[in-house]
């Protein structure tokens, strides 16, 4: 029977197999594959994130002293240096606990926000657990918990989400949709049916916030509406621009349908700054953060003025602490020193201005 059609007596994709030990390794390797495929150089981004098809209205008098723009702002009771944070990259093995540990301690030193990579691994082998703790290194920052939404068809459920906030003392837990990922990555869960009304559950009964993302081909409005009508807190788009995970799976897969197909999905997906744009038009009441292809400050400032209330980068990140720890450094001086720049010439003395700054799309 072809793998890629229904089985009534199996489905492709969705069990484990192997002693606990087998399993344990298998998703250690998985993320470590998954850590040095972002990484490669060769790797090609499918869209860019639309940002340059944007334009702030610039401001030659604006009555603005640079010295005193302040680009702080508060989330869940956290203040944030910077309206950024360091989306979920890894977890699962020793080389990802260095790099949360690493990247924890940098978000804590400039105070801006910091989430774990799926969680799943370790929520069923407890083994896992320490390579995501992550909260003694960053005791003062906004940390989110995260796992695949899918998980919840799979045996998932509202203990499952409070153990993986638990685990790291998070103030919100993320739930990542990820179906163009999960059908092509090996062993991946895709039922992907009546999710919403156990999101909706989940954010009934959870007292901590739920945030809902992508992992690279966006969130439409018409998605993020039906998210806020059940009580999802915020939406963080992760649109187009950034990781290609079919491309990443592609070159980890053996399997030549694999290999075929996943060429098909180049250029799929939706760009990060329309997703903001479109959000922010129609949804009420739900925060937006804007991930996917946010690599500097002007694109900062733009998805801001666009609806967006923070932001977030994974990559940039990733790249950057297998160097050093200098090497984020400026990058986030970088960040601090462009917005501030794009706040300066559009007139905007903090993120409140900002986001009421005047930008056009122009192509």
């Amino acid at each position: 029977m072809n793998k890629f059609l229904p089985d009534p007596t199996a489905q492709r994709n969705n069990t484990q197999s192997g002693s606990p030990a087998k399993e344990r390794k298998e998703i250690s390797t998985r993320k470590d594959e998954h850590i040095s495929l972002v990484l490669a150089e060769s790797l090609p981004v499918e869209l860019d994130s639309g940002f340059k098809n944007y334009r702030l209205e610039h401001n030659a008098l604006p009555e603005v002293d640079f010295s005193e723009i302040d680009v702080s702002l508060t989330v869940l009771g956290r203040k944030m240096n910077l309206p950024i944070m360091i989306s979920p990259i890894t977890g699962g093995s020793e080389k990802s606990k260095k790099i949360n540990r690493a990247l924890s301690e940098l978000a804590n030193d400039f105070k801006i926000g910091f989430a774990v990579g799926s969680q799943r691994g370790a929520l069923t082998h407890s083994s896992l657990e320490a390579t995501y703790k992550i909260r003694k290194y960053a005791p003062d920052i906004l940390v989110f918990a995260n796992f695949g939404a899918v998980q919840l068809n799979y045996g998932f459920s509202i203990d499952e989400c409070q153990r993986a906030i638990d685990m790291i003392d998070a103030d919100a837990l993320v739930l990542h949709l990820n179906p163009l990922h999960e059908v092509f990555q090996a062993g991946g869960n895709t039922n992907f049916s009546s999710l919403l009304s156990k999101i909706e559950k989940i954010c009934s009964k959870l007292e901590a916030p739920v945030v809902v993302k992508e992992v690279g081909y966006g969130i439409s409005a018409t998605v993020a509406k039906k998210l806020a009508d059940v009580g999802v807190y915020a939406i963080d788009v992760a649109g187009a621009g950034s990781v290609s995970w079919p491309e990443i799976e592609r070159k980890r897969s053996k399997d030549v349908v694999v290999h075929n197909a996943a060429k098909a999905f180049i250029g799929w997906g939706n760009q990060t700054a329309e997703c903001i744009e479109n959000i922010a038009a129609s949804v009420k009441n739900i925060k937006i953060i804007a991930s996917g292809g946010v690599k500097n400050g002007v694109d900062m400032a733009k998805a801001i003025a666009l609806g967006a209330d923070f932001c977030g980068n994974a990559s940039e990140f990733l790249k950057r602490a297998t160097v050093s720890r200098s090497e984020n450094e400026i990058f986030v001086e970088s960040l601090i020193l462009e917005l501030k720049t794009a706040m300066l010439c559009t007139g905007c003395k903090n993120i409140r201005e900002l986001k009421a700054a005047k930008i056009k799309k122009i192509a």
